[in-house]
Order: structure tokens, then C-alpha cells, then sequence
């Protein structure tokens, strides 16, 4: 049976990576599999391109597209409604002052199709009729495991069970000489943190405080009744000043599957 990592290529599922290629996990895999949003910051494919030179196995980059510009575009329904589709968790504040947050379709759509139909194609090419999965899901972050939902795919968490915290990865990393990892997500991700909203360069929240206007944009000529915001205090992100301690510890223990931010 053929073992596949979901790569986000951020500290855990790099972690996990690293040690299979040095043999701290009893098997090698066959493969990685990377979903490309193309909206990641710069920083999450550098690292991706130096990760690649540490595994003895292949690393797939698949995509489902351009994100940010699927997220933006405005579709016309036969009937001549307006909608938008792969929708990212922004924030909400409507007219009357309700706060909400947006369902998430953009992990759905973006991360878990693109890996499942890269994972059917290897599946196709080598006769097997099971893959393991392996996801980056660290044990202070075990509330993230969910079961696989189709019959072909069985999940396995290796840190879950070596019982490693997020915290255990950095240091294995610093332990074996390897540089820190970047967290993997989006530039515009609503989850960050306000530390990881700092760490991203100027031009990504230059970026980032346009996607925000655009997106604005887009919801209004769909005649949604609520402005979104990029953080939690529902304020425009290019008027915050991420130097200033934490205001928001984001979080991605709600995220499908694991395939997000690990």
C-alpha cells in the first residue's frame, strides 16, 4: 500500500517529512503532495524548494488554480442571480451590527480535491486500490483528526502518535541543524494570528489589504448585506498595527482534515 503526505509544508507535516528521510518514522514514504493555492507567501515556497532537496522522495505540486482569484470573481446563475464561489472564513459585521464568520470552502476546494485527484492518479498508475495518507497533525492539535471520508484513503498521524506538540517539532528541527519553518496559509488567511500577520512581508499585506477591498467589492455586487474583514476585530487589516502584542491567538483547530497551516 502506498504511503502519501499531505504536505503543507509548514512546521509539522515539514517535521514529519524530515523525519521519515532520517528514518525516525518506521516507513518511507512514496510520496509527497503539496496543494498549491498559488496565494501562499513567498517565504512558504522558498521553504518548499529547500524541502525538496532534503527528501529522498518525490514531492507533487498540484493545483486547482488561483485562489485569490477564484475567491473574487462573480458568477451570473441562469436566472441572472449573482454569487461567488470558494469562499475563504472571513470575517462579518452587518448593518444592523451582527457579527458572523463566513463558511469555509476554499480548504474543500483548493487543498483536499487537488490532493485526492493526484492521489487517484497514482492509485491509477500503480494498480493499488488503498493509500495511506499521512497528516501533519501535531498532538496539541488533535482535535484536527478526522477520519477519511472516502473508502481509498486511510489517514494515519504520525506525530499523534509519537505524541509530538508543535512545540516538539520546532525543537526536533533545531536538533537536527534544519532551519525554522514558515507557517504554511494563505497570505490573506483569516486565521493568522496577529504574530503571523507580522512575520508577512510588506508587499504580502500590501496584498493582502487589497484582497480585502476587492473582496468587499465582490460581495456588494452580489448584494451581500455584511462587510468582511480579514481579522477578527473587524476593522480594515491596513489599520493594524501588528507590532503591538497579540490581540487574536488565530487558529486553525476547526480546519479540515489537517491540510491547512501544518
Amino acid at each position: 500500500m502506498k504511503v502519501i503526505i499531505s504536505l503543507g509544508a509548514g512546521v509539522q507535516s515539514s517535521t514529519m517529512a524530515l523525519m521519515a528521510a532520517c528514518g525516525e518514522i518506521d516507513l518511507i514514504p512514496d510520496g509527497a503532495i503539496f496543494a498549491d493555492t498559488q496565494a501562499e507567501p513567498k517565504a512558504v515556497y522558498e521553504w518548499l524548494d529547500w524541502l525538496e532537496k532534503q527528501l529522498p522522495f518525490p514531492v507533487y505540486r498540484v493545483t486547482a488554480g488561483n485562489l485569490e482569484e477564484a475567491s473574487l470573481k462573480v458568477h451570473t446563475g441562469k436566472s441572472g442571480k449573482k454569487y461567488t464561489k470558494h469562499a475563504i472564513p472571513y470575517y462579518t459585521l452587518g448593518q444592523d451590527g451582527h457579527k458572523g464568520m463566513n463558511p469555509r470552502q476554499c480548504t474543500g476546494d483548493f487543498k483536499i480535491v487537488p490532493i485526492k485527484r493526484k492521489i487517484r492518479e497514482i492509485m491509477k498508475q500503480t494498480g493499488e486500490k488503498k493509500v495511506i495518507q499521512w497528516l501533519g497533525i501535531s498532538y496539541d492539535e488533535i482535535v484536527r483528526m478526522k477520519p477519511s471520508r472516502v473508502k481509498y484513503i486511510k489517514h494515519v498521524y504520525p506525530l499523534i502518535e509519537k505524541r509530538m506538540t508543535r512545540q516538539d517539532c520546532l525543537s526536533w528541527m533545531k536538533s537536527h541543524h534544519y532551519p525554522e519553518p514558515p507557517r504554511s496559509a494563505c497570505y490573506f488567511c483569516p486565521f493568522h494570528s496577529d504574530s503571523e500577520w507580522g512575520k508577512l512581508t510588506e508587499a504580502d499585506m500590501k496584498r493582502a489589504s487589497e484582497y480585502e477591498f476587492k473582496l468587499s467589492q465582490s460581495l456588494l455586487s452580489v448584494h451581500r448585506k455584511h462587510s468582511p474583514y480579514l481579522h477578527k476585530y473587524r476593522i480594515p487589516i491596513r489599520r493594524i498595527n501588528f507590532k503591538l502584542p497579540d490581540l487574536f491567538d488565530g487558529s486553525f483547530n476547526n480546519e479540515c482534515e489537517g491540510h491547512c497551516g501544518v
